[in-house]
């Protein structure tokens, strides 16, 4: 890959810069140390809310002109919001790339929050919550990680809890923005068509002029160690079952954590760095669960994140088989796997096929500014430049010890998705569980 360089302002701002000129294109990424990981019971889904809130406009750039500005030069723009980070690009035409330069400046520091903008988004975001509640999976997947994280941020959704929502003032989300929006909690991040020493002088006249703040405390409990199998159940109206089994395991930062990856492509198949997909019909957990028709699918990711999080499967359960059988299923898998049934072949295979995703999701500049500021978030931006790297210095053995470490029955929660009709009463499948609160 071509040589990222790293700069620090004046007023704490990391830029980090990285020439691709594969096309006449350059995105533009900032990122705020900031998201769901930091907030308080009262305020969880903040982040987002004020992520939606800084495109409402300014006084420079009033609501609505923006999307025209971006739009009529041929770029694209927008924003997320994560456990660990808030973020907002632009990828334009390389010859227009200061409209993104001035659009983060200026909205890093003059976002007005509109008491009646915020009412207004407050309507949207409790809607984005209730379609999301449209799906089973949130549900469950609400529920498990609330079991998995009892006192660690990584507790609630991004979105945040619906009362919350529904509680929330426009003092907390300015207060959240001019807490977190500033220089000195920002990462920087150009990649693309442009020549290093004079995009850094564009970066400069935008942002060094913009004074640090006082660094944000940050709120953040760890998680004390799991020492027994949690179980929770879900009983909504629905027309499948699923089953979530999540694995408490290390950060990004961790060695480990690039064994798992595999261990995730050998048991559910290859999971990618921001887009495409490869078939997990050779993995385990498809040959012993859908091939079976125990499962009509199964699918497995880890996520890097900054503290511990999860490893997690999703299966969904075929019409006419019980939750049990398939988990029962599932654990001869995951036990033949802890016992060191892995063959190099598998492993091979695993890395042969995170190599060709990687490859494929990270080719475009907008991606690959993502990633170098996702990474240098937690640590550094050569996780990302070494993604491949670390992943081919995991041997067999590495692999087997973290399974034996990590896939452990006490060190689990497992989540049943029970169907029921809107006129029954709720289902006693899972009567015979243990459901920890």
């Amino acid at each position: 890959m071509t040589d990222v360089t790293r700069h620090v302002l004046d007023n704490g701002m990391v830029v980090l810069l990285k020439e691709v000129h594969s096309a006449p294109l350059i995105s533009w990424w900032v990122l705020y140390r900031v998201g769901s990981r930091n907030e308080r019971t009262g305020i969880t889904g903040v982040s987002h809310w004020v992520e939606h809130m800084l495109f409402k406009g300014t006084e420079k750039f009033p609501a609505g002109y923006l999307d025209k500005a971006v739009d009529r030069v041929g770029g694209a723009w927008n924003a997320q919001t994560f456990f660990d980070y808030t973020a907002y690009f632009e990828t334009l035409p390389a010859d227009k790339i200061d409209l993104g330069l001035e659009i983060e400046a200026d909205r890093m520091m003059n976002a007005q929050f509109v008491p009646d903008e915020v009412e207004s988004e407050r309507t949207v975001i409790i809607s984005e919550r209730q379609g999301a509640e449209n799906s089973p999976l949130f549900w469950l997947g609400e529920e498990v990680q609330a079991a998995a994280f009892r006192v660690h941020g990584y507790h609630h959704e991004i979105i945040g809890d619906m009362t919350d929502l529904e509680t929330m003032t426009r003092d907390d989300l300015f207060g959240h923005y001019k807490t977190h929006y500033m220089p000195n909690n920002a990462i920087a991040v150009a990649v693309g068509a442009f020549d290093s020493e004079t995009m850094l002088a564009r970066i400069k006249a935008h942002y060094e002029s913009i004074p640090a703040g006082e660094p944000p405390k940050v709120f953040v409990r760890p998680e004390p160690e799991q020492n027994g199998e949690r179980r929770v159940s879900v009983e909504r109206p629905g027309n499948a079952s699923f089953i979530q089994v999540a694995y408490h395991v290390p950060s990004a930062n961790d060695p480990d954590w690039f064994k798992l990856e595999l261990i995730n492509s050998i048991l559910c198949g290859p999971d990618s760095l921001g887009g495409g997909s490869i078939d997990n019909k050779t993995s385990r957990l498809y040959k012993a669960l859908v091939e079976t028709e125990l499962a009509a699918s199964v699918d497995g990711g880890i996520t890097p994140t900054i503290d511990p999080f999860l490893y997690t499967i999703d299966i969904t359960v075929r019409d006419g088989r019980e939750h049990a059988e398939v988990e029962a299923a599932l654990d001869a898998q995951i036990e033949r796997l802890v016992s060191g049934n892995i063959s190099q072949a598998e492993l091979d295979r695993a890395k042969k096929q995170a190599r060709a995703l990687f490859a494929y999701s990270t080719e475009r500049v907008t991606m690959q500014a993502f990633w170098l500021a996702f990474a240098e978030n937690f640590g550094g931006y050569d996780w990302f430049e070494t993604y491949v790297e670390r992943l081919e210095a995991v041997t067999l053995d590495d692999v087997k010890a973290a399974a034996r470490q990590y896939l452990r029955r006490q060190n689990r929660t497992v989540g049943w998705f029970v169907p029921i009709s809107g006129d029954d009463e709720a289902i006693d499948e899972m009567s015979d569980m243990e459901v920890l609160a």
